[in-house]
C-alpha cells in the first residue's frame, strides 16, 4: 500500500506541474471557506442560501469525508497540506507532545487551538510540527498575496511557520487572538487599513456565545455573530481590496467558527438528547456562517474579482449530540459534584483505565496532582503510572474519540489496555499502532492512514466511542448521537467519532476552474481539498510523507473521472466476539473512510455489516 501511495504522490505532482503550465503560471485566485462543523444535509436554500447556491450552481460533492479522528486541527492539517494525519502528526485537538509545553499551561497534553502553543510546538519539532508545507506558505513563497482569517488555531495552522515577531513579511493572520498577547502581530499596513475602514485592531470576544454552562445551567442560545461579523468585515473591507490593489493572485482562508462553536455550547437541550444540536441556536449559527460567505461573494462581485476567483467550501467535520450514558463504566457509578447521577464524568476513560490497570492517575493539567476519591481530571487528560513525569500510559481526551499513548512501547500493557477497553459499552472500535503488533478485536493505525512520517508522537491506541441515531425526525446523520469524553454536557454538541454523522461534512465549490451544476458522486476528503488547492494554484511540492490526497479532477472542466469501489475490512474477533469493522470507498489506491467500529455501536455500521465480505488490503 505504501508503494501505491508513493506512486500516487508522484502522479499528483506531475499533474500539478502540467496544469500549471496550461494556466501559463497565472493561477486564478482561491478562497477556502470552512464552515466549522457543518453537516452536509443541514444545508438547504432556506437554512443556508449562499452555501446552497455554491453547491447547486457549482460542484456538489455529495460523497464527502472528514478524516478520522474527526477533529478541527486534525482536518485543518489535511486541508492545509493535502496530507493525512499520519504525516501531519495532528492526530486530534489535544495530543501528547512528549515534552512539557509552557504556553499550553505546563502540560504534556497541549490543546493546540492556540497560536502560542502552535509556535511552541513548532520550535520543539524543528520549526515545523506538521512536517509538511502548507498551501498558504507555498503561495506566499511564490509571491502571491495570502491571508488566514477566523477561528484561532486552524486559521494560523495554514501558515504557522510565519514569524509573528516579523509582521508584514508574509501572510495576514486575523483570529480570536488578534490584538492580544498571544496573537500574531499585525503589520503597520494592516493596522492603518483597519483604522481607515473603521475597524478595531483587536478582535472582539465571542461574548455570550462562549458560555457553555454546566450541569445545572444551560449554555448559549446565541450564535457567534459579533466576532464573525468582524472577521467578515476585515476580509471584505480591508483584505480583499488590498489584494485587488496589488494586482496579483491571492489565497484567502476564512475559517468560520460557526456552526461548531454554537453547536458545542448550545443551551437548547441541557442533559437531554433531543433536540440536541438541532435546536434554534444551531440553526442560527448555520445562518451566521452562511451570511459570512454571502458577504465574501458580494465583495468579490463589487471588486470585479468574482470571475477570476475559485471558492471551495468545506466543513472540517460533521457533528453529533453528546451522550454521557454507560452501563459498564466504573466512573459512571461514582458521585461527582459537577456530574449528574449515573452520567459519565469528564475524563471517564482515564479514570476507568486507572482502575482496570491498577495504576495511579495524575492530572497533567493540574501540576500532575494525584486524582483520587470523588475527583476527575480537570480537562479529562490523564497520565498513569507510579511517576507522573515518566508515565506508563497517557490519555489525551478529545471528545468522540480519545488517544492513548504508551511512552515505553510496553506491549504487555497494550494487551491489558485493549482488554479493558473491550469490556466497556462506550467503546466502538480500536486502532492500534502497527509497531505494537496485531490484536484480536482491533485494526492497525496504518489502515486509516494514521501511520506515516509524523514528527509528533504517534498514538499507541485510538479509541472510537459509541454512536447511534436519535429519533430526531431527520436523516440519520443529522440525528447522530455519540458518547463523548468532554466537559460539555449530555445534549450539547461534539464530534471526533467514526460515525458517518461525523465523517460526512459539507463540501462544494464554484469558480472558473470548476464545473457548473455538477453533482460529484465520487468519494472526496479533506486531504483532497489540500491536494486540489495546490493543483489549482500550480504548486509543486516535495513531500516528506506519502499519505497524500488526490486531485479532484472529476470536478473540473475536461477533467478525468476515475472509478470508485467499495470495501470492508474486519479484524479477528476478540474473546468476547467484538470486531473492529472498517467500511471504506476507494478511488485508485486512495481510500475514503466511511465508518468504523463495532457493528451496531457506530452510526452507519449496522449489526448486519459484520456479515459483509471482507476486502483484502
Amino acid at each position: 500500500m505504501r508503494r501505491s501511495l508513493l506512486l500516487l504522490s508522484a502522479g499528483l505532482t506531475m499533474l500539478s506541474t502540467g496544469l500549471a503550465s496550461a494556466q501559463n503560471n497565472t493561477p486564478h485566485n482561491l478562497i477556502l471557506f470552512i464552515p466549522d462543523g457543518l453537516r452536509a444535509l443541514k444545508v438547504t436554500p432556506e437554512t443556508a442560501p449562499a452555501m446552497a447556491e455554491v453547491r447547486d450552481k457549482g460542484v456538489n460533492f455529495k460523497n464527502s469525508h472528514s478524516l478520522f479522528p474527526t477533529f478541527t486541527m486534525a482536518n485543518g492539517s489535511a486541508m492545509s497540506t493535502g496530507h493525512y494525519l499520519g504525516d501531519t502528526g495532528v492526530f486530534s485537538n489535544t495530543i501528547w507532545s512528549g515534552y512539557t509545553s509552557g504556553p499550553a499551561g505546563d502540560t504534556v497534553v497541549p490543546f493546540i487551538e492556540n497560536d502560542a502553543v502552535l509556535g511552541d510546538i513548532d520550535e520543539h519539532f524543528n520549526g515545523n510540527y506538521l512536517n509538511e508545507e502548507t498551501i498558504l506558505k507555498m503561495a506566499r513563497d511564490k509571491g502571491l498575496s495570502t491571508a488566514a482569517i477566523g477561528k484561532v488555531g486552524p486559521a494560523y495552522q495554514f501558515d504557522h511557520t510565519d514569524h509573528p515577531e516579523k509582521p508584514g513579511l508574509h501572510s495576514v493572520v486575523i483570529d480570536d487572538s488578534t490584538g492580544g498577547k498571544t496573537g500574531v502581530a499585525l503589520s503597520d499596513e494592516m493596522k492603518d487599513a483597519l483604522t481607515r475602514a473603521g475597524l478595531p485592531v483587536a478582535a472582539p470576544s465571542r461574548g455570550d456565545n462562549a458560555k457553555a454552562g454546566d450541569a445545572k445551567t444551560p449554555g448559549t442560545t446565541v450564535a457567534n455573530v459579533a466576532q464573525q461579523a468582524y472577521f467578515a468585515d476585515v476580509a471584505t473591507k480591508v483584505v480583499l481590496p488590498m489584494f485587488k490593489a496589488r494586482n496579483k493572485p491571492f489565497v484567502l482562508v476564512f475559517w468560520s467558527r460557526d456552526p461548531d462553536g454554537t453547536q458545542h455550547n448550545q443551551g437548547d437541550s441541557l442533559n437531554t438528547i433531543t433536540p440536541g444540536i438541532n435546536g434554534p441556536s444551531t440553526m442560527a449559527s448555520i445562518k451566521n456562517a452562511d451570511n459570512n460567505l454571502a458577504q465574501l461573494r458580494k465583495a468579490l462581485d463589487e471588486l470585479g474579482l468574482a470571475a477570476s476567483t475559485n471558492i471551495m467550501v468545506q466543513a472540517d467535520h460533521g457533528f453529533s449530540t453528546i451522550s454521557k450514558e454507560s452501563k459498564t463504566s466504573p466512573s459512571a457509578k461514582v458521585s461527582y459534584d459537577d456530574t449528574p447521577k449515573d452520567f459519565l464524568p469528564m475524563g471517564f476513560l482515564a479514570l476507568d483505565l486507572a482502575k482496570a490497570l491498577d495504576l495511579p492517575l495524575f492530572d497533567p493539567n493540574d501540576k500532575n496532582a494525584a486524582v483520587t476519591g470523588n475527583a476527575h481530571p480537570k480537562a479529562g487528560n490523564g497520565v498513569l503510572g507510579k511517576d507522573p513525569t515518566k508515565p506508563d500510559l497517557v490519555v489525551a481526551t478529545n471528545g468522540g474519540s480519545d488517544l492513548i499513548y504508551l511512552p515505553n512501547n510496553d506491549k504487555k500493557l497494550a494487551v491489558k489496555t485493549i482488554k479493558a477497553l473491550l469490556e466497556q459499552d462506550y467503546v466502538s472500535g480500536l486502532f492500534v499502532d502497527d509497531q505494537l503488533g496485531r490484536f484480536p478485536g482491533t485494526l492497525p493505525l496504518s489502515l486509516i492512514n494514521l501511520r506515516g512520517k509524523a514528527a509528533t508522537p504517534t498514538p499507541a491506541i485510538v479509541v472510537n466511542f459509541r454512536s447511534y441515531a436519535s429519533n430526531c425526525g431527520e436523516a440519520p446523520t443529522n440525528c447522530s448521537v455519540q458518547v463523548a469524553d468532554t466537559v460539555l454536557r449530555q445534549g450539547q454538541g461534539m464530534h471526533g467519532s467514526f460515525s458517518r454523522g461525523d465523517t460526512m461534512n459539507f463540501m462544494a465549490a464554484i469558480g472558473p476552474d470548476f464545473k457548473a451544476g455538477y453533482a460529484d458522486a465520487l468519494p472526496v476528503s479533506n486531504a483532497d481539498v489540500g491536494a486540489t488547492a495546490a493543483k489549482l494554484m500550480g504548486f509543486t511540492t516535495k513531500p516528506k510523507g506519502s499519505l497524500v490526497g488526490r486531485v479532484m479532477t472529476e470536478a473540473m472542466p475536461n477533467g478525468e473521472t476515475p472509478k470508485a469501489y467499495t470495501g470492508s475490512i474486519k479484524s479477528k474477533p476478540a474473546e468476547n466476539g467484538l470486531r473492529t469493522v472498517l467500511n471504506f470507498q476507494r478511488v485508485g489506491s486512495q481510500r475514503y473512510f466511511d465508518t468504523a467500529g463495532f457493528p451496531g455501536r457506530t452510526l452507519g455500521l449496522e449489526p448486519d455489516s459484520d456479515k459483509q465480505k471482507t476486502a483484502g488490503k
